[in-house]
């Protein structure tokens, strides 16, 4: 299968630069996964298509502040850092920019001295692992120091940086958010709870890896990087409950997704653990947890659309995301969502 089987075009107008004032207030395309067919709604709606018995799957990640804007000690130079994957108490993981200017070696100070990191090794795509030294806790002077690391399409600054995160957001450690449960609010939750759905929290911390694009030809020869996820034990049964009574699993987001279904085994049952996942979902998948899925509109070529191509089918996808783009619907993180049943 090619990548460019999974292209549409995109005006640049419709790429959203600013999350709505209302949460819950962005447009909805319920697609039937089986028909192809397609309507229209708010996204607050979605309650009319959730029965008793279903079970929503959420990813409680929460973004960090992972963002650093410094200089080169020896020469002064400005130097971004974005903190990728922790490795160690003070060494994480990062992508640096621009690349050239972190030799091994090299010294980048932020925020007067405050934090001051240095590069101790290159790993694969260029990564730098940085070792951070300061006085306190890392955590507090990141949140000082530190901006939400914004896709490179939203232009615009963020004013409100909880905006990036979803209001159940708990377990610190990612590098982007889990977009499509940004539609949720504390009220929304509590009515879709009150109509006898049950809400499952699993955890996976994104990684850039989630958006690298896909660059080969033949999307098989794409490589997933590793993300860290974790499932409680109470988690697993309410997964596991809901499919023995019937009822259906719906993933807020692919991120939940691709947690639940690396964590099955064959027969499609969740055992409680934690590991570490490079699960390419492509269309030709079979999924042995997931029925549904509440999703943003992704960027074309990318793993993510591929995913959603899994399950409700390419054609039925692409026809979908035509229409989305025709009915002028927000695109990407803070864009407007799909709901595949």
């Amino acid at each position: 299968m090619k990548r460019q089987e999974f292209y549409y075009e995109l005006p640049e107008e419709l790429i959203a630069q600013d999350p709505l004032a209302d949460r819950s207030g962005s447009r909805l395309l319920l697609l039937d996964k089986e028909s192809g067919d397609v309507s229209h709604h708010i996204f607050r709606e979605i309650t009319g298509y959730l029965r008793a018995g279903d079970c929503l799957v959420m990813n409680d990640t929460k973004v960090i502040p992972a963002r650093l804007i410094g200089v080169k000690e020896e020469t002064g130079a400005k130097v971004e850092i974005l903190l990728l994957k922790r490795k160690e108490e003070r060494v994480w993981e990062t992508l640096v920019k621009p690349g050239k200017k972190a030799k091994i070696g090299s010294k980048i100070c932020f925020g007067d001295g405050l934090l001051v990191g240095e590069v101790i090794g290159i790993v694969e795509e260029g990564n730098r692992l940085v070792r951070f030294s300061y006085e306190g806790i890392f955590e507090e002077i990141l949140d000082r120091l530190g901006q939400m690391p914004l896709p490179p399409y939203i232009t615009h600054q963020l004013k409100e940086r909880e905006r990036y995160n979803t209001v159940y957001a708990v377990h610190e450690g990612s590098a982007a958010a889990p977009t499509a449960g940004l539609h949720f609010t504390h009220e929304l939750l509590q009515e879709i709870a009150g109509r006898g759905v049950e809400i499952a929290k699993v955890t996976l911390h994104v990684g850039l890896g989630t958006f690298r694009p896909v660059k080969a030809e033949e999307i098989t020869e794409h490589h997933m990087h590793a993300e860290f996820y974790q499932i409680t034990e109470e988690a697993a049964q309410k997964i596991n409950r809901t499919k023995e009574q019937g009822g259906r699993v719906i993933c807020v987001g692919t991120t939940s997704c691709r947690t639940i279904e690396s964590a099955a085994d064959a027969g499609g049952r969740l055992k409680a653990g934690s590991g570490w996942t490079e699960i390419f979902i492509y269309p030709g998948y079979s999924f042995k947890v997931l029925d549904g899925l509440i999703t943003n509109f992704h960027l074309p070529e990318s793993t993510l659309i591929m995913l959603v191509s899994a399950l409700a089918g390419k054609e039925h996808v692409m026809q979908a995301y035509e229409e989305a783009v025709k009915e002028r619907y927000r695109f990407f993180s803070f864009g407007d969502a799909m709901l595949v049943i």
